[in-house]
């Protein structure tokens, strides 16, 4: 081990999310029972409203450029790439209906972006329920200033990522020079909880956010689509446990050696992901599994269940200078296509 490296320059925050202050009123006939309202909550919080439920109680860190900045500098951070909180993707609407949200949550991004002076860059949302839809609103953002490209959810109204549905999205990914960024959603096995609804994002979210890498694997994405950058929130939830078990399966069973194009540890290493999995022996299992060039910081920014210090936790992992520059800035530069400075 390395003695513990101090970096020099601030990192890149490839997980964090924002709410906008508003959102618009529904212009349609019949309001979609889904739409999010604001309530006024506290101080400086607000309540998400959803389905006549209070979904989430944000605070102003979520619309505010300028406080933002604030906190960034705080964390060490010199960039955030700034995605919606996932609910608001939408997927349960009908895309049509959605569309006109998802319009507002990415000229709101966009904004953002544009009053930070470079220091935040877009990924945004796409109705992914409707494929060529979500090409369509893909290839508009990608024509925005201030977009690296979108945020997608782990499962499409239950459908994992890897299915053959979303390959025309993937192709117009590849193509466009799109970062793709998984972030759990309604996540399978969340009612086998015993407990709080806390507990889904603490226990439910990393095993949907596995399954969902496990269907890039198993589908072979990136190797149809070798210039397709894809992250995985989380630090890929539960992939690095199941790699094992998917090269013995392919050992021992035709089918999956057969439906492998490449071995899942090979593939594995060719997808990215972010740091947030709040333990030091855990980061280090997975810069093991996945290598180190494919890691970047994430924080959950700015919400409760976050990461508070990404840089600090991975200069304590005691990597090499050059190994820990990638974690904290280089590899994100990367992943977001982000080409100017060091």
């Amino acid at each position: 081990m390395h003695p513990t490296y101090r970096c020099a320059c601030q990192g890149i925050d490839v997980h964090a999310h924002i709410v906008p202050a508003e959102f618009p009123r529904y212009l349609g006939a019949r309001v979609p029972r889904e739409w999010p309202s604001m309530r006024e909550a506290h101080a400086c919080h607000r309540h998400v409203v959803i389905d006549e439920k209070i979904y989430r109680t944000v605070s102003d860190l979520c619309w505010d450029t300028q406080k933002r900045l604030a906190d960034m500098d705080t964390q060490n951070v010199a960039i955030q790439a700034i995605s919606p909180m996932p609910e608001l993707l939408s997927y349960w609407m009908e895309a049509p209906d959605a569309l006109p949200l998802l319009h507002y949550l990415n000229d709101t991004i966009a904004q953002m972006a544009d009053a930070s002076a470079g220091r935040m860059v877009g990924l945004g949302a796409v109705p992914l329920q409707n494929v060529d839809m979500a090409i369509r609103e893909l290839e508009r953002l990608m024509a925005t200033p201030g977009f690296a490209g979108v945020e997608i959810g782990s499962n499409i109204n239950g459908a994992p990522i890897g299915a053959a549905q979303f390959d025309a999205f993937f192709e117009a990914a590849a193509a466009l020079g799109a970062a793709v960024f998984v972030h759990a959603l309604r996540p399978a096995g969340k009612e086998r909880l015993v407990g709080p609804a806390q507990l889904v994002q603490a226990l439910a979210f990393p095993t949907d956010v596995g399954l969902a890498a496990a269907s890039a694997i198993t589908s072979s994405l990136i190797i149809r689509y070798p210039n397709l950058r894809i992250a995985f929130s989380h630090g890929g939830g539960t992939l690095a446990s199941l790699l094992p078990r998917l090269e013995q399966a392919s050992r021992v069973f035709a089918p999956v050696r057969e439906t492998l194009q490449q071995s899942a540890r090979e593939q594995a290493r060719g997808l990215w992901y972010d740091s947030l999995v709040f333990d030091p022996a855990t980061l280090r299992h997975l810069v093991e599994s996945f290598g180190d060039t494919r890691i970047m910081l994430g924080t959950d920014y700015p919400f409760a269940f976050r990461e508070r210090d990404p840089v600090g936790g991975v200069e304590a992992l005691g990597l090499d200078a050059a190994a820990a520059e990638r974690l904290i800035y280089r590899n994100a530069r990367e992943f977001l296509g982000i080409r100017n400075g060091g």
